[in-house]
C-alpha cells in the first residue's frame, strides 16, 4: 500500500516514526545504488556520531510525571524533628543529560583505492536541530566541501533552519543538495513542497563517469509499503510537527479526494 500523498509525508517526521523512516531509506539508498554503480565504485554504510544537548529542553525541567515529593519518613526528617527544626520539602527534577545517538550515512567509494568519492547524508533532528548535534555536523560538512569529495544533503525535515542558507524562492518544505566537487561554490539545489512529488536526482561521481540516478518517490512508496505505515499512520490526526494553515487545508482536501478515488 502506498503513501496517499504525491510526494514527500509529513507523518513519517514524527518523531515515533522518523528514525526506522531514515534507517530504511538510508539502506533503501544504498541497495538502489549498488547495481549502478558496479563494478567501479561500491556503497558503504558508515556511522557517525553525535552528542545532543537533551533534546531541546530547558536548564531544569520538572515535568508532572517526574515531580516527587521528598519521602516523609526519611531519616533526615526524623532526626530534624527530633531537633525541632523544620526542613523544606524538595522535589525531584529531571536534568538533560548528554547524550550520544549513532546515526547511518552512506560513502561512495573507488574499488581500486577506497578514496571516498561522494557522501550522501540524509538530515536527522540530531544533525539540524540547533545545538552541538547540528555544531558536528556543519564541522564535518565544511570539511568535505573543502575537499575533493562530492556531497549530496537529502532534508525532509520541515522543522528547525534549514542547513544551507537558500534565497526566499527556494525556501520550500524539503530540499536535496547536491555539491559536485568540481562545481564548487556553486551547487545544484532540487527544492520542493508537501505538495511535489520528490525528485530524482543524478549523482555525483568523478567527472568522466556516467552518474546513477536515485529515485526517493520510487524508494518512500516501498519503504512505506514495506513498514507498514498505513497500518499505522492515523490520516485523521494533524501531523507532528504541525502545518501551517493553508498546508492543513490543502491536505485535508488532498486525502478527501484520494479517500473518494478508492471508494
Amino acid at each position: 500500500m502506498p503513501s496517499p500523498l504525491p510526494g514527500m509525508d509529513p507523518y513519517l517526521e514524527h518523531p515515533r516514526s522518523w528514525p526506522n523512516f531514515h534507517h530504511r531509506l538510508i539502506s533503501a539508498i544504498a541497495i538502489s545504488l549498488g547495481p549502478q554503480l558496479r563494478p567501479k565504485y561500491r556503497v558503504v554504510v558508515e556511522e557517525a556520531i553525535y552528542q545532543t544537548e537533551g533534546q531541546d529542553s530547558i536548564l531544569v525541567g520538572i515535568p508532572d510525571v517526574t515531580i516527587q515529593k521528598a519521602k516523609q519518613t526519611s531519616t533526615s526528617q526524623s532526626e530534624a524533628a527530633t531537633a525541632g527544626i523544620t526542613l523544606a520539602q524538595p522535589i525531584l527534577v529531571d536534568l538533560p543529560m548528554p547524550e550520544v545517538v549513532r546515526q547511518g550515512y552512506l560513502e561512495i567509494r573507488a574499488v581500486a583505492t577506497s578514496e571516498v568519492v561522494t557522501v550522501i547524508e540524509v538530515l536527522s533532528p540530531t544533525n539540524k536541530r540547533p545545538g552541538e548535534g547540528r555544531r558536528t555536523y556543519e564541522a564535518k560538512r565544511q570539511v568535505i566541501l573543502a575537499s575533493a569529495t562530492n556531497l549530496v544533503e537529502i532534508d525532509l525535515l520541515r522543522q528547525w533552519p534549514a542547513i544551507v542558507q537558500l534565497p526566499e524562492q527556494l525556501k520550500t518544505h524539503y530540499r536535496i543538495l547536491v555539491s559536485a566537487s568540481p562545481q564548487r561554490p556553486q551547487a545544484s539545489v532540487y527544492a520542493f513542497n508537501l505538495a511535489d512529488p520528490m525528485p530524482a536526482f543524478p549523482l555525483p561521481l568523478r567527472e568522466t563517469d556516467s552518474e546513477p540516478i536515485v529515485n526517493l518517490q520510487n524508494l518512500l512508496g516501498d519503504i512505506y509499503d514495506q513498514s507498514g505505515y498505513d497500518l499505522v499512520i492515523d490520516y485523521t490526526e494533524p501531523p507532528v510537527p504541525p502545518l501551517t494553515a493553508k498546508d492543513s487545508e490543502w491536505l485535508a482536501q488532498w486525502l478527501t479526494q484520494t479517500s473518494s478515488k478508492e471508494h
